[in-house]
Order: structure tokens, then sequence, then C-alpha cells
């Protein structure tokens, strides 16, 4: 069982049962590694990859973007060293992480932060690069700014909310209902709850009458005018997901409040491109400023149990759900 392969479109989850084959270790080429994957997260976008919903998916292949393991072959210096990585060609236009092993360009390769386990390590991937991108391509937080999270006990949302705050920057994290935050955070984070709180007027309330310098919208639509409404003079709006497509749009406030919109899609990040984001996001790792997420075991799998993790990750697992590919039988 040393990968999981896809291979054909599923219209449903219950059909998604993947092949599990024993293939033989890799060799890695001039310039490549081969990586024995210990953890690898299950995304959403792997979900949606293996049940053909990424329209440039390639078939058959093996699902997977995130992963953290040992270079088990390739340049004598990254040999033995523990690495983390992801990349959005893994697992849509080329086999991914949920397999023993992986090849990847060493230059892509990074060695992980000797602070956080293997199992971690696997699962900060595309939470904290979709997180990074987001506030790297509106204009990094800078202390004194005021950030607004749109979801912020979603991952994406937690990994905003550290940055943000490891920035200096004023928090206000939103969820439709009443809840704490739930992950970590470098000083205060004022969750309130969109049901029974209107956003922008709390927001302009609490900031003088200033509104938010960025806003990170993790869920799209729903908190699209509110989110407009919220933001300050010169404000910029970070969108990575919708549930509609269309929205109503002021053109007017848009160009007299001086916005900016802001579409990530780290699908389009390859590995290397990903590889540098962590480079930017170690050293908060390693200062303990920035922590990964828990993992705990109930959302562990093998390989040959991996459907029931795409399950959970579909069902909407508040918790990271991770395979340990390298210890399934």
């Amino acid at each position: 069982m040393n990968t999981i392969r896809v291979n054909e479109k599923a219209p449903h989850i219950d059909l998604l049962e993947p092949v599990l084959l024993n293939t033989a270790r890799p060799k890695a080429q001039p310039g490549q590694c081969v990586i024995e994957v210990h953890s690898a997260g299950i995304n959403p976008s792997d979900v949606k990859a293996a049940l053909g919903a990424m329209p440039h998916a390639v078939w058959p292949r093996t699902p997977g973007r995130d992963y953290a393991g040992i270079v088990i072959d390739g340049p004598e210096a990254l040999v033995g060293q523990e690495v983390w990585g992801s990349g959005g060609e893994l697992g849509i236009r080329r086999d991914g992480t949920h397999a023993r092993y992986l090849v990847l360009d060493a230059e892509a390769v990074r060695i992980k932060p000797k602070n956080i386990s293997l199992l971690e390590a696997g699962a900060v991937g595309v939470p904290f690069i979709t997180a990074y991108e987001g506030l790297r391509r509106a204009g990094l937080p800078q202390k004194g700014d005021v950030v607004l999270v749109m979801g912020g006990n979603g991952k994406v949302g937690q990994a905003t909310v550290q940055l943000a705050s490891r920035a200096g920057a004023r928090v206000v994290a939103v969820e439709r209902g009443a809840e704490p935050y739930i992950g970590h955070v470098n000083g205060q984070v004022d969750m309130i709850a969109a049901e029974h709180t209107d956003i922008a007027a709390y927001v302009r309330a609490q900031t003088n009458g200033h509104g938010a310098d960025i806003v990170y919208n993790t869920v799209g639509s729903p908190y699209f005018e509110a989110a407009n409404n919220a933001l300050a003079i010169g404000g910029r709006q970070i969108f990575i997901s919708t549930i509609d497509r269309a929205v109503p749009f002021d053109i007017f406030a848009f160009y007299r409040g001086q916005h900016t919109y802001v579409g990530i899609d780290t699908l389009a990040l390859d590995s290397l491109a990903c590889a540098r984001i962590l480079d930017q996001l170690k050293p908060g790792f390693e200062d303990g400023t920035l922590k990964p997420f828990p993992v705990p075991q109930e959302t562990i799998f093998q390989l040959s149990d991996a459907a029931k993790g795409y399950r959970a990750v579909l069902g909407g697992a508040r918790e990271r759900v991770v395979l340990q590919p390298a210890l399934s039988e």
C-alpha cells in the first residue's frame, strides 16, 4: 500500500474508494529528491480533485498537496533531512503526496523547522501558504493596522490571525455564530458573531470610524457586502473562495473608497513557489510566534483508510486531517 490512485471522476464521495497500489521505491534522477512521506494533510482541494471538481486535474493520479517527510535519495546534503512542503501542481497536474514516496526537484525541497514534528509539519502547507500569499499580495499588515478575518476559526482564517497578530495588527475575526477563537494568536483577537452583529458598524465603532485596513474574506459572497462596508479608505479585501459567483458591486463606493480586491488561487503556485513562501514562514515557526495546527489522534489515517479522511474533510472537519503514508501497512 504505497500510494493511492484515483482512476476516474467520482460523482459522489460514497463512490470514492481509492485504489491502493504497491509501487517500487523510485530512484532520484540528477537534481531530484525522493521523499518518504510521513505526514500529508488532506485539504478540501484534495477532496474536490478526487471527486473530479478541479478542471485542470490529470487522470489517473495520486492526490495530495501538503507533505512532511525524510529525504531518502538525492543530493547528499539533503539525504536524511526532515523536510516539508506543498505545491499547487501536486495531486492536480502530477502525482501528489498521498503516497509513501514523493519525487520532487531538489530546489523545491526545504528542511522543516526543528521544533515542530513531522506530523505537524505535514499539516501546515495550504492554509498558511494561502494566508501568507493573500497578505503579501494585499500588502503585509503593519503594526497598528486593523485586520478583519471572515471565517476566523477556519484553517486559513487561523493562519491569517496568527500572521496578522504576529505583525502587530489589531485583529477582529468573524464566525457565523457566537464562539470563541480556537487557534493560536500573538496578542488578542476580537471574535464576533455575524448572526448577532452588524459587522461593519462594529468594526468602525471599535476603530473610531477608521474601519479595516485588510479584510481576509475566506468565505466569499456571504460576507462580501459587510466586508466592503467595513473597509477603511484604501482598504484591501482578499478572496480565496465563494459560495455564489455573482455579488452586488457598488462601483462608486469602490473607487471613492480607493479599495483593492485581491484574488488568491494557490493551485497556481507550484512546489518551488510554495517553498519560497515557507522560507518566509519558517522563522515564525522557529521562534514560536507561529504555531502548527494540532492534529488529534482521531483525525490521523493510514492510506487504507484514506477515504474516511476525505469524507471527514468533505463533512467540514474543524481539525486538520492527516495521512501517514510511511507508517501505513
